[in-house]
């Protein structure tokens, strides 16, 4: 429980923590946020590290000019960390195969949510790997399921590389413009539970709808 408090905790002031791990390491945040994102999108059991609300984060320290960071570099690190994860998780996908949906619900899969991307995935095909990118859980599934689905590797990547550069430049971006507005800065925590909030606002419709049919 306390674990999970804490969790909440680092999501709800990430701003807070993200700035003060800039101020112990430096230009070494690049490979922090590097890992972070490679593991939210790499590996199925890790859909709950924040996404969204870092890229955002991260731009507007960017711009603020906290640690030495580089809006350019930043984007670029982070948009190889994004490609990467999900091309690891595609040849997961691929190796593990179907059997997967046989597998039982726990505390690091969650069944539920490969099942709808799934059924998502059959439905738009290779947008989905763009579209999921700004959706928790969906984002970390997508790729999983296109190896599952036996898409074509050149097919995937290209879906793959659209979708990064999405994600990364425009939350990267947002940040870093909105970065220095004084509004911004004094309610950055508000914002990120905003952002947070909104990307959540699909996956709770989708729910609902699953419900009512």
């Amino acid at each position: 429980m306390e674990l999970l408090t804490q969790f909440i905790d680092i999501v709800l002031h990430l701003d807070k923590h993200l700035a003060l791990l800039v101020q112990q390491y430096g230009l070494w945040i690049y490979a922090i946020l590097f890992v972070i994102i490679f593991s939210e999108t790499g590996f199925v059991v890790t859909p709950f590290l924040p996404g969204d609300s870092l890229l955002f984060v991260a731009g507007a320290l960017a711009a603020l000019g906290e640690g030495g960071m580089d809006i350019g570099v930043l984007i670029g690190v982070l948009l190889v960390a994004a490609v990467l994860g999900n091309t690891l998780n595609y040849h997961i996908g691929r190796f593990l195969g179907p059997k997967v949906f046989h597998w039982e619900n726990s505390r690091f899969f969650n069944k539920e949510a490969l099942v709808k991307t799934h059924a998502f995935y059959e439905k738009h095909g290779g947008k989905t790997l763009v579209i999921s990118r700004f959706l928790p859980l969906f984002r970390t599934f997508a790729p999983f399921v296109a190896g599952i689905g036996a898409m074509s590797y050149a097919k995937f990547q290209f879906f793959n590389l659209i979708g990064a550069a999405a994600w990364i430049v425009s939350l990267c971006l947002a940040g870093y413009w909105l970065g220095n507005m004084p509004w911004v800065k004094a309610n950055l925590s508000v914002i990120i539970i905003g952002i947070i909030v909104v990307s959540l606002v699909p996956v709770g419709i989708g729910y609902l709808k699953s419900r009512t049919a």
